[in-house]
């Protein structure tokens, strides 16, 4: 099976995580500057097989889109036409942030490692993806 890649995008930067090939583990794979995500994603579409990726959905609490969104959106359209094949879905990334601090503090990950926003970034990308796989299954 392909892989289904998961993008915490950022104006900054973007967090990604990755499916085992049997889509059932998502993983933090990197945190890209996101000027340097096209070349990024040209590189690894290239070497695994991916089917699907799934872009994170910021909403404010009352559903209204994020201030992020108007960027992302230009990132999409760009997505569809450089690859046209790869189908995209959205997931609600509200929270991830908060969810994604909780988890290094209660993993024992040290003051200054959470301080670096890469790893958040990553572990957002990973959170999302999980709950992407965790509503795709029956």
């Amino acid at each position: 099976m392909a892989r289904i890649l998961a993008l915490d995008y950022g104006t900054k930067r973007t967090g990604v995580a990755i499916t085992d090939p049997f889509q059932l583990i998502a993983s933090g794979l990197t945190t890209v500057a996101t000027e340097d995500l096209w070349d990024f994603l040209e590189q690894y579409l290239g070497q695994e097989d991916v089917e699907r990726i799934v872009v994170g959905e910021p909403r404010q609490m009352d559903n209204t889109p994020s201030t992020v969104e108007g960027a992302i959106g230009k990132f999409l359209k760009e997505l569809n036409k450089r690859y046209p094949q790869l189908p995209v879905s959205r997931e609600d990334e509200r929270f991830t942030s908060k969810m994604a601090l909780r988890a290094m503090v209660e993993g024992g990950m040290k003051k200054k490692k959470r301080r670096q926003k890469e790893t958040l970034d990553q572990i957002s990308a990973t959170l999302i993806l999980q709950s992407y796989l965790s509503r795709k299954t029956p």
